[in-house]
């Protein structure tokens, strides 16, 4: 199997300045073409850390591919390292020059120094990837049967460039297995739990294919990768144990699709060409931003109060003032009623409420810090649910929303 690695170089990416998202996307297309990554690894702006990092990635991977440090100032020693590691010298590309010249002169309108200029050196011995979103040219040389491809830092350059340039030439330069990936989302239970729910299961699994857990905040998605030569073979074999895996945890599955909670509930409501909207307290609107982060939600989401204070409360959702003296705003009583209030508010066919103490102070004795409660319904009946979280207040925030979401997905699937 061909096998690739990613060195990611920056000082910023070490003290946690910048988080490094082109590894991730990285990762997913070599995965698409059919290459295994064997390793990331992020290194400072440091000449012998980069070396040695390229000298230990290229001795275990078919293919290199490093981003960063391709920059016109001086911690940018990516090119100059790169020239001495492959034995050449810096020279102008003609390409890039002209490049650089349309950006400045036509596009930015404003005149070039020198070290602008020096975005066109490049080491001679490379072939060259011109940037059609950026200053910087990308390298790609290859040594002794293996592919090393440096690219810029700047997310959107080095898709450009992975996309149109990398993930092409390494298709056709290697013979690439084929590689498929079955998902699904589980909610309401824990990893431990479902590891011993599917242990046979899992454990009858062939070689070729392998089962990941990747839990996140009350949910677990399970991932079925096969490995094969052919799609002909491989696909009814991996489809028959993905229906094998639904089977056993129908229960709890939110979808069998590789998407998110909140997609799959504005799925759910935009087949039945129904409404939601929210009213958040305790959650301050989180749930409207997840819901509001799909695109084309505005099909199925009417609107979203957040009414944090309890006069909020009364005067905008028709809480009763005697409800919240009597039970307090975190109490089954008061997201019943907000969901009435949001109901009306909005017009909506569905929707949720939350209401609970995140912390880390306001809690009481008898409700402590991470007290919840959520509800989900529409004008026939409410469902509500009592929470009880011990964590810090924004995991509390963001296992409530997990909670409410899942919740209005049920409720909706019991309801004609």
């Amino acid at each position: 199997m061909t096998t690739a690695s990613i060195i990611t170089i920056g000082d910023e990416l070490l003290i946690g300045q910048v988080i490094d998202t082109n590894s991730a996307w990285m990762a997913q297309e070599l995965n698409k073409a059919g290459i295994w990554l064997k390793r990331r690894v992020a290194v400072g702006d440091r000449w012998n850390d980069i070396r040695k990092a390229l000298d230990e990635e290229s001795a275990t991977a078919d293919i290199v591919l490093i981003t960063g440090g391709l920059g016109p100032t001086a911690d940018d020693i990516t090119k100059p390292l790169l020239c001495e590691y492959f034995h050449t010298r810096l020279v102008v590309n003609e390409g890039a020059l002209k490049n650089v010249r349309h950006i400045f002169e036509t596009l930015l309108k404003r005149p070039m120094i020198e070290r602008n200029l020096k975005q066109a050196e490049v080491p001679e011995s490379c072939t060259v990837i011109q940037n059609k979103r950026g200053t910087a040219p990308g390298m790609l040389f290859e040594k002794e049967g293996k592919v090393f491809v440096s690219m810029p830092g700047v997310p959107h350059e080095m898709k450009g460039m992975m996309t149109d340039d990398v993930i092409p030439f390494l298709l056709d330069k290697f013979e690439m297995p084929f590689i498929t990936h079955r998902t699904l989302l589980t909610a309401g239970v824990g990893e431990s739990f479902l590891a011993d729910h599917i242990q046979a299961f899992e454990s009858a699994l062939p070689e070729n294919i392998r089962l990941a857990y990747l839990p996140n905040y009350g949910m677990v998605r399970l991932r079925l990768t096969g490995i094969g030569n052919d799609s002909a073979h491989m696909e009814p074999e991996i489809n028959a144990r993905f229906s094998q895996l639904k089977a056993l945890l129908e229960e709890w599955m939110v979808t069998d699709e590789d998407i998110s909670l909140q997609e799959a509930l504005g799925k759910l409501l935009k087949s039945r060409g129904q409404t939601m909207a929210t009213a958040e307290s305790c959650t301050g609107g989180y749930a409207a931003h997840l819901i509001t982060s799909i695109p084309g939600s505005s099909a199925y989401f009417l609107g979203g109060l957040i009414p944090y204070q309890n006069n909020i409360k009364e005067r905008v959702l028709r809480v009763q003032q005697k409800t919240l003296s009597a039970t307090g705003a975190v109490s089954e009583e008061t997201v019943r009623e907000m969901i009435s209030g949001a109901l009306d508010l909005f017009g909506s066919d569905y929707a949720l409420a939350t209401s609970g103490i995140m912390g880390p102070d306001g809690g009481t004795e008898t409700k402590p810090v991470g007290t919840v409660w959520i509800a989900a319904g529409n004008r026939q009946s409410i469902e509500t649910r009592l929470l009880r979280f011990r964590f810090d207040r924004q995991r509390n925030i963001e296992l409530t929303t997990t909670n409410v979401l899942n919740l209005l997905r049920k409720f909706i699937l019991s309801t004609p």
